[in-house]
């Protein structure tokens, strides 16, 4: 048998989290080491402690906190985040997941997922997405602007620009006007014919 999956189901509501637990340990065919969590303000002290390789969790819980910035914060690198979708959700925050359960999900459904989620074990989390801002400060870099230009356009500070950039370097890991020029590109943030050649450095 392969090794458990470190499986974490963090959710207040009782109902919910024992709910879906019932439903884990009793599916034929995967493996779960399942990790209970119902306290959200030991949500990160727990990671850090158990590692999973998978936590569900209901953005709604995070409050403004990111997958990436749970991972960030509980040195859980290669943790796949699962968002646990109880209501409506905007599609932007969904992006920032690996995956998404329904409370609507039939149990063959949510097999299915886990059984993906097991085959992907020890791949790389899904990347953050840009926010809107962040993708106009990426366009405005690759069109060749400065900090002041940028921020002069967008109508925000000079130090605002800077964060942003900063912010644009840790989720994307693109340290160079070129390699943040072929990401505009591919992603049609840009046309190649509005692109300019990119001065200076991240």
């Amino acid at each position: 048998m392969s090794k458990a999956l470190k499986f974490a189901v963090a959710e207040p509501s009782a109902i919910i989290r024992c709910g879906l637990l019932a439903l884990l340990r009793e599916m034929p065919g995967v493996n779960l080491d399942i990790l209970e969590i119902g306290d959200m303000s030991r949500l990160a002290m727990l990671l850090t402690r158990h590692r999973p390789d998978v936590l569900v969790v209901n953005p709604a819980s995070l409050g403004l906190i990111t997958p990436q910035q749970l991972r960030d914060e509980s040195g859980c690198e290669r943790m796949r985040c699962v968002a646990l979708q109880l209501a409506v959700t905007d599609s932007s925050v969904l992006q920032a997941y690996d995956e998404t359960l329904s409370l609507y999900d039939s149990e063959e459904q949510l097999r299915a997922k886990i059984l993906r989620l097991e085959g992907s074990r020890g791949t790389e989390p899904r990347q953050e997405p840009l926010s809107a801002r962040e993708r106009e400060i990426v366009v405005c870099i690759v069109k060749g602007m400065t900090n002041k230009q940028i921020a002069d356009h967008l109508c925000i500070s000079t130090h605002t620009v800077i964060t942003h950039r900063r912010n644009i370097i840790a989720k994307l890991q693109i340290h160079s006007p070129a390699g943040l020029t072929i990401y505009a590109i591919v992603n049609k943030l840009v046309e190649l014919s509005d692109v300019k050649e990119s001065i200076g450095e991240l």
